[in-house]
Order: C-alpha cells, then sequence, then structure tokens
C-alpha cells in the first residue's frame, strides 16, 4: 500500500465544556517535519501532538491549526490598570515636557491596544487538562480522514508505477532478444572490412584472429549479468509496491540501481535497437522518480 505525503484532514468535536477543530494539511519533504501552533490553553500538549503525528506519518511536511472553544466557562479578557496606569503617567510626562496640550490626549481605545493592557483571563488547571482527551479525539478523527486522502492518491501512483515497470519490462524482453544479434553483427561487419583492406594484397585472413577479436568483443559487451540484475530489481520494487507498508525510501533506492544497470547496458550494448530501448527504460525511470518524490 502505497500513502502519498501530500494530503488533508479535518475534524471537529465537542464536549460539554468546549468545542475543538483541527486541520491537517502536508506536503512532500524528504523527512517528516510538523509545524504547529496551539491556542494558549493548550499549549502544554504540543509535544503530545506531535508525538501522535510521528505514530502515523514517517515524512513530509506537516502543519496543523487548531481552534478551541470553551463553552459554560467564563473566559474572556481583563484588563491590567497596573500597566494602562503606567502608560498614562508617562504619556503625561511626555505632554509635560514637549508643552502639549489637552487636546492631544489619547483616546482610551488607544491606550487598550498598548501591549500588556489587555490580558487572557487565566483558565484553571483542571479545565486544561480535560481538553486534553477532547483533543487528542479531535487529532486522531483528523489523521484517520487525512489516511483515507493519502491512501487513494496512493493508489493511483502505485497503479502508475505498475505501468512505468512494465514499460521496463517489455524494453528489458526486447533487449534479451537483440543481445544475441549484436556479436553476429560485429563479427559480419569485421569481416567485410578486413576482405575489403586486404583485398588487393597478398595476406590471407587467419580465422583465429578474426575469432580471437569477436570474442573480445563479446566479453567487453556481454549484458547478460546487467539483465539478471535488472530483472531482479524490477521484482523486488514490485513486492515494495505491493507491500502492506508504504515504503518510499527503498523505492527510491531500487529505482536508483534499476537506472544503473540501464546506464551500464546502454553503453556496453553497441547496437541502435538496444540504444532505443534503454531510451524508453531511461524515460520510465524519470517518471519513477518523479512519483517517488511523492511517496511516504
Amino acid at each position: 500500500m502505497l500513502l502519498s505525503m501530500t494530503g488533508f484532514g479535518n475534524a471537529a468535536q465537542s464536549s460539554e465544556t468546549a468545542h475543538v477543530s483541527v486541520e491537517l494539511k502536508a506536503v512532500n519533504n524528504r523527512y517528516l517535519k510538523v509545524s504547529m501552533r496551539l491556542p494558549e490553553i493548550a499549549a502544554k500538549f504540543e509535544s503530545d501532538v506531535e508525538k501522535l503525528i510521528r505514530e502515523h506519518i514517517a515524512r513530509g511536511s506537516v502543519q496543523l491549526s487548531f481552534r478551541i472553544r470553551l463553552d459554560g466557562v467564563k473566559v474572556g479578557h481583563t484588563i491590567n490598570s497596573v500597566v494602562l496606569e503606567s502608560y498614562m503617567q508617562q504619556l503625561a510626562a511626555v505632554q509635560k515636557s514637549l508643552n502639549l496640550g489637552s487636546d492631544n490626549q489619547p483616546a482610551l481605545s488607544d491606550l487598550l491596544q498598548l501591549p500588556g493592557v489587555i490580558e487572557d483571563a487565566e483558565v484553571s488547571v483542571d479545565l486544561g487538562e480535560c481538553i486534553w482527551p477532547l483533543l487528542k479525539a479531535t487529532v486522531a478523527e483528523a489523521l484517520t480522514h487525512f489516511h483515507e486522502f493519502r491512501s487513494i492518491e496512493g493508489e493511483s501512483m502505485r497503479q502508475d508505477l505498475k505501468l512505468q515497470c512494465k514499460v521496463i519490462e517489455d524494453q528489458v524482453n526486447e533487449v534479451e532478444k537483440q543481445a544475441p544479434l549484436v556479436v553476429a553483427e560485429y563479427r559480419e561487419k569485421l569481416l567485410e572490412r578486413v576482405r575489403k583492406a586486404i583485398a588487393d594484397t597478398d595476406v590471407q585472413l587467419d580465422d583465429k584472429d578474426v575469432i580471437r577479436e569477436v570474442a573480445t568483443f563479446a566479453d567487453r559487451c556481454d549484458i547478460n549479468e546487467e539483465i539478471t540484475r535488472l530483472r531482479s530489481h524490477i521484482q523486488q520494487f514490485h513486492a515494495f509496491i505491493d507491500s502492506d507498508k508504504s515504503l518510499g525510501r527503498k523505492l527510491e533506492f531500487i529505482g536508483q540501481e534499476m537506472f544503473r544497470e540501464i546506464n551500464t547496458i546502454g553503453s556496453k550494448a553497441n547496437n541502435v535497437s538496444i540504444a532505443h530501448a534503454v531510451v524508453d527504460m531511461k524515460a520510465a525511470i524519470e517518471r519513477i522518480r518523479e512519483i517517488l518524490q511523492n511517496v511516504e
């Protein structure tokens, strides 16, 4: 089962004392990066929420947003009169030093916006602790929806990966058919060149020299080992994409190994048909790389 690193999930739950809503968004990232900002009343649970996320998500850049509303509880704001009075005394001193008249008195609404004048009312420790079960359940529900979203995307990517593997398998079969012909074609071309070169001379063609040259070429362009390894990598790739877990990193590694074998086949096999097959295989590998960038 493949999972996409890109996804979205949300959830909202209520209790007798509070209402909690959670939104979870994720995009692809090589590692897991979690960012969130909990309201002050639940800020102490940030590490617990991150632990929940890490239990369900292995890779990706994850963002969480929260809304918490307390119902039936008197929670609001208070005016810090000490801070407000300090501001007013300082302003009065500035007005006096600058000889400003009474017309320059600041409005109370302006003073209320100064830092520290308005404070959030304190919430009891017991109430804060009561929020955690609701918060945990809401995050878990959002993760469930997020997982469903990623599973749908992951299945689409799995089918695309299988299609690209089929392209590579078909081209490997074609390469395997063409491989024995490479040496035979080289032998015929070599004999033709040699015959033309000695046509007007008394030099006799020694079959041993031709055989030795052809044998050297055959050894140099032998790709049977690369074909065997490539087939093995394809089988392992299929096993990973059909696994119960999303194995994005392992698939990336196998994809790199497949590309290495394909590249070696292209460099060793001196044949036009094989070269065309290698181009198609490299195109399929490039598509596989693009897909795997978004697989967990």
